[in-house]
């Protein structure tokens, strides 16, 4: 006889059921978290610190930043922040750096002080090396020079002031005061008064090639006019001849 071949069951397809539904369950936990972190206290901002600023307040950085304690600390980045901050005209660059949980740190760096100049109210400004011009505060030190008799908005002034920036500051702090003087030849020509009591004639472009033979001629002789354009003249204000009268009335009788 014949043995019969028994009958193969197909195998029973298990319910992917319990998968899914667990799936799901993980999803809406990490949905659960994730509104939970973003409600509370250690996802928001939680100090906002400023740094490097001179001329202007630490409130009006924090305000350009447009940032504040309790905002979201991942609704904004560094760079918007940064951006912002770049807007303010005294500021040169601004670094953010963002510190979890909640601290947020602004660190700017100013166009350097180059100037400064008198309203017609008598209150003092600090001329920045871009031009800007900001309230100088009541703790004032005049080391750099005023600047007397310029027009708001004038380019030479501009320029005048990017030139300040890249003189050195042994040079700079004896300027005492800067004035427009133009001419045909020379639009942005300007004269300066020293505290080592020279005046100086020359043109704004031509400040920063000169400032080596300004420096020389200081050195070595008595206050005068120092006149550096295109030919570089020094004369004292007073003669050799008139410092010594008795030498020059020896020299006429022999």
């Amino acid at each position: 006889m014949q043995e019969k071949m028994p009958v193969l069951r197909e195998p029973v397809k298990r319910r992917r059921g319990g998968k899914k539904l667990l799936a799901v369950l993980v999803l809406l936990f990490i949905v659960l978290l994730g509104v939970l972190f973003f409600n509370s206290s250690i996802s928001k901002v939680s100090t906002v610190t400023v740094e490097g600023q001179k001329v202007l307040q630490a409130s009006e950085i924090r305000k350009a930043a447009g940032i504040v304690a309790g905002d979201s600390f991942f609704g904004t980045s560094a760079g918007k922040i940064e951006a912002r901050v770049r807007a303010l005209k005294p500021v040169k660059n601004v670094a953010v750096a963002k510190s979890f949980p909640g601290g947020i740190t602004i660190r700017v760096q100013e166009y350097e002080t180059v100037a400064y100049s008198l309203s017609n109210k008598g209150e003092m400004a600090a001329v920045l090396a871009n031009g800007t011009t900001v309230p100088s505060g009541s703790d004032l030190v005049v080391d750099k020079p005023i600047l007397s008799g310029w027009k708001s908005g004038d380019p030479v002034l501009g320029a005048l002031c990017k030139a300040l920036a890249a003189i050195p500051e042994q040079s700079l702090s004896d300027f005492s005061e800067i004035i427009p003087a133009p001419s045909t030849s020379y639009p942005d020509r300007i004269k300066i008064y020293t505290r080592t009591r020279f005046e100086v004639i020359t043109a704004v472009s031509l400040l920063q090639d000169k400032i080596a033979t300004m420096n020389a001629v200081i050195e070595i002789q008595p206050p005068g006019i120092i006149t550096l354009l295109l030919a570089d003249k020094y004369a004292p204000f007073i003669p050799e001849e008139a410092e010594n009268p008795a030498t020059t009335q020896k020299e006429t009788t022999q």
